[in-house]
């Protein structure tokens, strides 16, 4: 058994080392690019959103390089993300693939359903076995988003910003293959220590919260690199989404880590009082979050078309005003232009700056449309 899985963010780095762990071989997808787009795009239904159409490319990238089994989370409710994994699978059975799909689905009640589901992707692995790799990839992953909190807190403040940016690089590569927890901690204190050296300026530096989709928010590829962009521009990123957090709700049911959810969603409640699906609730819940926070601005993201964040959408309007935070959104396909992206980001940043400075009248442009910004009256 070869398996695969799609890319999100830096999770290939904790799954695979789960997967090794289950003593099973596994084919890492190649990085995102624009080829593995372009095959998402050409045998995906056009009006699929881009999250399923850029996994459908990693999987036939995946496939090609040998892979014999993907892997992949199932969901539920009103997000299209439940059904991704069968009209993926449908679409490379058509193709003429040879595999098999384990879909991990979230336990009805407890978290051993998970670890047994797991365990039996192992090669003669025990329970115990399972639980340990599971502990080992988590720590990575832990360690990956301590590590990433740091870079995006340096990015924004040092001169030296390609240097930021390679030492992340290095980070994931070291964290990848470390094999103890020891060599794991190393890595990260020494990034982190690489960071701190750097040369630093004097200039104000923003807080954006960034909330919407989880896929756009974690991938990279699929949100034009929203973080660096805004990180160059002297901009501090906070994600209101982490891995951990998505994977303990969706998938362990809260068990590993005390969930925010809770307080996310007491916060939304005086704008949004139930689910619309996926992350939409949360959407809302966070972006009244970073403006108590005094976050300078938020920029929600999303697949285009997805029903869940237009839902948000229209209400982050009413958060705007009330909350005094100012709102952008931005989705995101097969068409967004790297150009157009960071025009806007320098726009939007260019604005937040001159409120902080000058406080006045809220401007609402480009209402309505797929893409829209309020600013509150200061």
């Amino acid at each position: 058994m070869k398996v695969t899985f799609p890319h999100m963010g830096f999770m290939h780095i904790p799954i695979k080392s789960l997967l090794e762990g289950l003593r099973r071989e596994v084919v890492v997808p190649p990085p995102i690019t624009e080829h593995t787009l372009a095959l998402g795009i050409k045998h995906a239904p056009e009006f699929t959103c881009l999250p399923l159409k850029i996994g459908l490319g990693n999987y036939i990238e995946a496939l090609q390089a040998g892979a014999d089994t993907i892997l992949m989370a199932g969901g539920w409710g009103p997000c299209r993300f439940g059904y991704y994994a069968q009209v993926q699978r449908d679409i490379l059975q058509e193709l003429g693939y040879d595999f098999q799909m384990v879909i991990l689905e979230a336990p009805d009640s407890k978290v051993s359903q998970l670890i047994d589901q797991l365990k039996r992707l192992g090669e003669n692995v025990s329970f115990l076995e399972a639980v340990q790799a599971i502990r080992f990839a988590w720590y990575k992953l832990a360690a990956l988003e301590k590590a990433e909190e740091h870079y995006l807190y340096i990015l924004p403040r040092t001169t030296e910003k390609d240097r930021a940016e390679q030492l992340w690089d290095q980070a994931l590569l070291h964290i990848d293959q470390a094999q103890s927890r020891k060599i794991i901690d190393e890595f990260v204190s020494d990034a982190i220590g690489s960071w701190n050296r750097l040369e630093q300026h004097h200039e104000p530096v923003l807080r954006i919260g960034l909330v919407g989709e989880v896929y756009t928010v974690l991938e990279p590829y699929s949100n034009q690199y929203i973080a660096r962009s805004l990180g160059r521009l002297n901009a501090e990123v906070t994600n209101s989404i982490r891995l951990t957090e998505w994977l303990n709700d969706h998938l362990f049911k809260g068990y590993l880590i005390k969930s925010r959810k809770p307080y996310i969603t007491g916060c939304a409640r005086p704008y949004l009082a139930s689910s619309v699906g996926g992350h939409g609730l949360e959407t809302v819940g966070t972006t009244v979050d970073f403006a108590h926070e005094g976050y300078d601005g938020v920029i929600q993201v999303g697949p285009l078309t997805c029903m869940p964040e237009i839902v948000a959408q229209t209400i982050l309007i009413r958060v705007a005003k009330e909350e005094q935070i100012p709102c952008m959104t931005m989705y995101f396909d097969e068409h967004s232009g790297n150009a157009g992206i960071q025009t806007r980001l320098e726009a939007f940043t260019d604005m937040l700056r001159r409120r902080k400075a000058a406080p006045g009248n809220y401007r609402i442009f480009q209402q309505g449309g797929t893409n829209s910004a309020v600013f509150p009256r200061g």
